[in-house]
């Protein structure tokens, strides 16, 4: 310990970006905690469907077809926008999305909360994910 507090007292202007670094990350995760966004896991997002969210999958539709978690709405990620009448009356309720890997989901997820949307979650990792965690998929 006296030797990290001897280093940092030699190279202070690097100390003080490690410890500027440092305070930003923190900021922005406390951030984005309290707007209620960010990534959850799988097993963190199966226990918030079974608490009730809406689970909105954003890839093209051979892709649902193809197999989507159970229960999940089909919104493509392009048309999100032109589908948020039908889903403005979930603003307060818990809201999952995903996509393959996590990017657009991402992107939907800043979309939905610019339009009033508090409580929306991106599934980390997007489908891919799922998959790895040997969680069931639906072909309805």
């Amino acid at each position: 310990m006296q030797r990290l507090l001897e280093y940092a007292g030699h190279h202070r202007s690097l100390s003080s970006l490690l410890l500027a670094a440092v305070l930003a990350v923190l900021l922005y995760e406390l951030r984005e905690r309290a707007r209620g966004r960010g990534a959850i896991a799988p097993q963190e997002a199966v226990r918030l469907m079974n608490q009730g969210a809406t689970v909105l999958d954003l890839r093209d539709a051979e892709a649902f077809a193809s197999g989507h978690i159970r229960g999940a709405r089909h919104v493509p990620a392009e048309r999100l926008g032109e589908g948020l009448d039908s889903l403005k009356r979930l603003k307060e309720r818990p809201i999952l999305v995903y996509c393959e890997r996590g990017v657009s989901a991402a992107a939907a997820l800043r979309t939905l909360a610019e339009q009033g949307f508090t409580k929306v979650v991106n599934l980390r990792g997007g489908l891919q994910s799922w998959r790895a965690e040997n969680l069931p998929l639906s072909r309805e």
